[in-house]
């Protein structure tokens, strides 16, 4: 997908949750990978936290986010595995107001490209809620950057044809009527 020239681009205010019990902001190299990428792209990181594996932890976050009309999206990156730990689509998912099920679709396909049948032991999930997008990817590098490079950089690029997430942002939450969505009507 080749952006249209015609159209400025428009930065997004992103936040990035790490998602693990063994990480620290210094040895974070999947949520450093998001933050590098998503600032590259000319977007603004809104937030940067690292939570453990904790269903309760871990939405007391990401509900303040999505309250936060400073945060336009949020990409988690860790505990979308099989493991007894890994707990972030039972906590993100009741959260959601609508679910994107292609974007799982999406993200393993070009994981499968990568990784082959290993690709069935992610839960990537995403949706919206509150008028914010919500990006729930696995937790190691590589798997970010393909969640970046291959769906989110053109996704949240309003210049993207023939659609992307920018464009439709003020209508996320139209049926609700908050203003956290510009041009809904409150």
């Amino acid at each position: 997908m080749e952006p249209d020239a015609t159209k400025a681009f428009v930065p997004l205010n992103i936040a990035v949750l790490t998602i693990s019990d063994t990480r620290s902001l210094d040895d974070d190299k999947s949520g450093a990978t998001l933050a590098d990428r998503l600032t590259s792209a000319g977007h603004v990181l809104a937030k940067r936290e690292i939570v453990t594996d904790d269903v309760e932890a871990i939405r007391k976050i990401v509900r303040a986010w999505i309250a936060d009309p400073g945060v336009d999206a949020i990409i988690t990156t860790g505990g979308t595995g099989f493991t007894g730990r890994d707990v972030t689509p039972e906590a993100i998912e009741p959260l959601f107001e609508k679910r994107m099920d292609g974007f799982s679709i999406a993200f393993h396909m070009l994981s499968h490209a990568k990784i082959g049948t290993s690709t069935i032991q992610s839960r990537a999930t995403a949706g919206t809620a509150g008028a914010t997008f919500i990006f729930c990817l696995p937790g190691s590098p590589g798997a970010c950057r393909d969640g970046w490079d291959g769906i989110l950089a053109a996704q949240l690029d309003y210049r993207t044809k023939p659609c992307n997430f920018v464009e439709i942002m003020p209508r996320l939450d139209e049926h609700l009527r908050r203003p956290k969505a510009k041009g809904a009507s409150v």
